[in-house]
């Protein structure tokens, strides 16, 4: 049981994952708590238990802070900073209200289901009935909790927050028993909360989990590890922590499938040892995979935490293998590279082998930097035990990140590409470079963002059966916001995606084809259809779209694609028909990260812009005819935010075609 679970909220699991009948929302009359938005200013109605986290001072009227506005309701609401910050710790009670079948509220704040959280309480014998900690974000979040088990008992919410330091904090707002699942505008809120979850990994349950993608059932991932297309199979590991839907102790989670798109989770592939301290995160952190005569191989960096074991060497490659595909043992040679070579300041991880076709020998690029400037370390080995520094294969000169994290080495189409991740102020890039190899230096010829969206990192890529040079990568950054931490769960890896080198010497790509394979109905199509204003091509959460935009006989100075549209709220993909820009616009998405993010596609010869458009859930994938492409997480408030619709500004739009198929989930 994962730890962050309560035994109060298993128990009910069947009856919280259930959808809310309309019968649901009948039954004993609801009162609510007094002051449900604390909108008489101060916390009248409410107890402070203990402490000082809460008082008057607590209920703000605030707007906005460092990273946004707050998003809540009316003038005020509990900010559990404001009071004293956030080494405070303290417990707040509400009246004591009649239960109805729902309630709702919107929370904030810091992620410790343990110390920070807020729960409701039964009078009659104490009993805590259900509990919801926060996102590690300010701005809220609607929670919905079915109560129908306790509807017309008399109950109560505590507000606990006994955590100091970073996050130590939480924030409440809007408490709902009348109408809880409902806005003012009359839209379906989505049902998030750590108790809507159910323990039988139903994969279809969570209204923001995508379902063609891949995501951990419950914990957290990160970078994509060791594809390898191995036993007739291809294999997916990823950052993983099992523990909690936060970054920790890294585990290699394992998935595998036998077309690159329905996936099969696997046991936990490499695990680090137990915690020394209870801070201690050492881990295994990212690597890769190869086949070495039917032996499975994995090389990965074995991260120490030195303060926690001080005096340790923090970044070392190990080896393992495997000749099941599941069980895996390290090699008597660890670390087979003991530590960094000189030069390497900023760190030495993310280990990527490859057999090099040019001289036959076992090659490893390694990720490192020095003196504000990223590089790639390379090593040579005939073995996979014994390796050979064989000196930099590349170096950035200073613009484009002090540390290359993932590096990945290949050649495609004729080249050489070399990926490579980086965060250059704050900002998470997951770049590349097109260029030649001789051996031991890779000289790039054409840079450039893989990925010009704000949700891929650390991409890894490896050839299949078929001869396809196929990646994946983390489709989130560090400074996304995660929504579905209230879930239990953040992180996904992007669609498998087929790499090519572009005709303008640029590198490109496409969804993998065996995407189409997991259509579940016949699509939508039109053709040759003339729109002005907005129009509406269909609907769906979970869908592929694929349009051909005629810009020759289009007059319209901005055409949009809304997606995950409603009434409220929409995320935007909009083409400049003038300077070929296309823009997907988030500001509009939901509880995600708001941005804009753009890059620059131009039509074919024909003049016609082709757009394939990947919508599952919680994300968009966008890929123009040239290879280029966009991807956003997206996390949208509302059950009705699923349409899809075109829309011309100045003008009108030619749709040669479009296509909207509904795809299935990928999970068996």
């Amino acid at each position: 049981m994962s730890r962050w679970r309560t035994p109060a909220l298993t128990a009910t699991a069947a009856v919280l994952a259930a959808t809310l009948t309309p019968a649901a929302q009948a039954g004993p009359r609801a009162t609510g708590p007094v002051n449900p938005g604390f909108e008489t200013g101060d916390l009248t109605g409410w107890t402070v238990v203990s402490g000082d986290a809460f008082a008057d001072s607590a209920v703000s009227t605030a707007k906005d802070y460092w990273g946004g506005p707050f998003h809540h309701r009316g003038d005020h609401h509990l900010w559990g900073y404001a009071a004293a910050q956030d080494d405070a710790v303290g417990e707040l009670r509400s009246s004591t209200f009649t239960a109805g079948r729902a309630l709702s509220f919107l929370v904030a704040g810091g992620w410790d289901p343990d110390r920070l959280y807020v729960a409701l309480v039964r009078d009659r014998d104490g009993r805590e009935l259900a509990r919801q900690t926060g996102m590690d974000d300010e701005a809220y979040a609607r929670v919905v909790w079915d109560t129908s088990a306790w509807a017309g008992e008399q109950v109560h919410l505590r507000v606990v927050d006994d955590k100091k330091g970073g996050w130590g904090h939480l924030n409440l707002d809007d408490v709902r028993t009348e109408r809880p699942r409902k806005d003012d505008n009359g839209l379906t809120f989505n049902r998030l909360g750590q108790a809507n979850q159910p323990a039988d990994r139903d994969y279809a349950a969570d209204p923001l989990r995508p379902q063609f993608h891949y995501t951990p059932y419950q914990g957290w991932i990160n970078d994509p590890n060791g594809l390898v297309h191995y036993g007739g199979r291809h294999h997916l590991f990823s950052q993983h922590h099992p523990d909690a839907p936060k970054w920790g102790p890294m585990h290699w989670a394992h998935a595998e499938s036998t077309d690159a798109v329905r996936w099969r989770e696997l046991p936990v592939a490499l695990t680090p040892p137990p915690r020394a301290t209870p801070t201690d995160n050492s881990g295994i952190f990212s690597g890769s995979a190869v086949d070495d005569d039917g032996t499975l191989t994995v090389a990965y960096t074995r991260f120490t935490d030195t303060a926690a074991h001080p005096g340790a060497t923090p970044e070392t490659v190990e080896i393992a293998t495997s000749t099941d595909g599941m069980t895996f043992t390290p090699v008597a040679q660890n670390p087979v590279v003991a530590g960094p070579p000189p030069g390497s300041a900023a760190g030495f991880r993310d280990p990527k082998v490859f057999r090099d076709p040019l001289d036959g020998r076992w090659k490893m690029v390694v990720g490192s930097g020095h003196d504000g400037r990223g590089k790639v370390q390379s090593y040579a080995s005939d073995d996979l035990r014994e390796w050979e520094y064989t000196g930099v294969l590349a170096e950035g000169d200073g613009t484009d990140g002090a540390m290359w994290e993932c590096p990945d080495l290949f050649p495609l189409d004729g080249r050489w590409v070399l990926l490579y991740a980086t965060n250059e102020g704050g900002e998470s890039l997951q770049r590349y470079a097109v260029g030649s190899y001789d051996g031991r230096t890779f000289t790039p010829e054409r840079r450039g963002v893989l990925d010009g969206g704000g949700d891929t990192y650390a991409a890894q890529s490896y050839e299949d059966d078929r001869g396809r040079r196929l990646m994946t990568a983390w489709m989130s950054d560090w400074n996304a916001k995660e929504p579905t931490r209230l879930n239990g769960w953040a992180g996904a890896q992007t669609v498998h995606r087929e790499l090519f080198v572009r005709a303008d010497g640029g590198l490109g790509a496409r969804p993998v084809a065996e995407v189409a394979g997991l259509a579940a109905g016949p699509p939508v199509t039109v053709t040759d259809k003339r729109v002005r204003g907005t129009w509406r091509l269909g609907r769906g959460d979970t869908a592929r779209l694929r349009a051909e935009l005629d810009l020759g006989a289009t007059t319209a100075r901005t055409v949009t694609l809304r997606l995950h549209a409603s009434a409220a709220e929409a995320t935007e993909l909009r083409y400049d028909t003038a300077t070929g820009e296309l823009a997907l616009d988030t500001g509009r998405s939901g509880y995600g990260t708001r941005d804009v993010f753009t890059t620059r596609t131009r039509p074919d010869a024909d003049g016609v812009l082709r757009l394939d458009v990947l919508i599952d859930r919680s994300s968009v994938e966008v890929f123009a005819g040239d290879g280029e492409t966009l991807t956003a997480r997206v996390y949208p408030r509302y059950a009705e935010s699923d349409a899809v619709e075109f829309a011309a500004d100045g003008g009108s739009l030619r749709l040669r075609r479009a296509e909207l198929t509904p795809l299935g989930s990928a999970w068996s």
